[in-house]
């Protein structure tokens, strides 16, 4: 692995460190393109930020540090600056317009909730209890995100947490994947998740994903600088990799 484009910052008030922590451990790592996507601020919203973002009044001065670290260290590695972003259907083209004219190089689709629920009120993705409805809802939702065309990639597209069936879950699984693949989208192979053994990455879903044949990334959804290069959740995603024979792909350098 020499490239992840998943990675935050201190500004979404859940990761700790600094950009330069992080650039320094991916450097020691053998990382040679690292991407930094914080979660995208939300401007389009009167009286809405969201705790666990990256706010509107901080959302350039995060372009400028990464863009100033980019330079001071581009004989070293190679920087791209984005945000990792929701796809929430009414207010998809104003949030994009505004992350563009920041300065983001890109964007990678981060569905935390159900069906596009800005207001976040709903349950998150990854909480246990989600219905079949909801899952199937959380799919709709990411296929129609695909269709702009305007993602990286998409996040832990096995995020939700579903155990009322694996029929059900495969066959949701399967229309992500064919969707993938139909449109050259990649899908994340999350490795915070193998680090906090949480509900993903999905066995059930890596297993559809390497059948289905679409693309994949590893992405190590940083949020403190050690994981800026994980070297111990790299272990059991070659063994994921391996045993789902995953079409990974090593980079998106001709999409940034």
């Amino acid at each position: 692995m020499y490239a992840n484009y998943h990675t935050h910052t201190y500004r979404c008030s859940h990761a700790t460190g600094t950009e330069e922590e992080y650039i320094k451990r991916a450097i020691d790592g053998g990382i040679k393109i690292m991407g930094f996507s914080d979660h995208a601020p939300v401007n389009c919203v009167e009286g809405y930020k969201g705790w666990w973002r990256v706010q509107p009044e901080d959302a350039k001065e995060y372009i400028d540090t990464i863009n100033s670290l980019k330079e001071k260290y581009k004989d070293k590695i190679k920087i791209h600056v984005g945000f990792e972003m929701e796809y929430y259907p009414e207010y998809f083209e104003e949030m994009l317009k505004y992350v563009k004219e920041l300065g983001a190089e890109y964007i990678i689709m981060g569905e935390h909730y159900i069906d596009g629920d800005w207001k976040e009120t709903s349950h998150h993705s990854n909480h246990p209890g989600r219905t079949a409805e909801e899952l199937k809802k959380y799919v709709d939702t990411v296929i129609e995100g695909m269709k702009t065309g305007e993602y990286l990639y998409v996040a832990h597209p096995d995020m939700v947490f579903f155990d009322k069936g694996d029929e059900v879950y495969k066959r949701e699984a399967k229309r992500i994947c064919t969707a993938a693949k139909e449109m050259d989208i990649p899908l994340e192979l999350n490795l915070l998740g193998i680090y906090d053994n949480r509900n993903y990455p999905d066995e059930r879903f890596l297993k559809v994903a390497g059948e289905v044949g679409c693309k994949m990334i590893l992405g190590f959804d940083a949020h403190d600088p050690y994981r800026a290069f994980d070297d111990k959740s790299l272990v059991k995603a070659e063994e994921l990799i391996n045993k789902y024979n995953l079409n990974i792909i090593s980079d998106l350098e001709d999409r940034v």
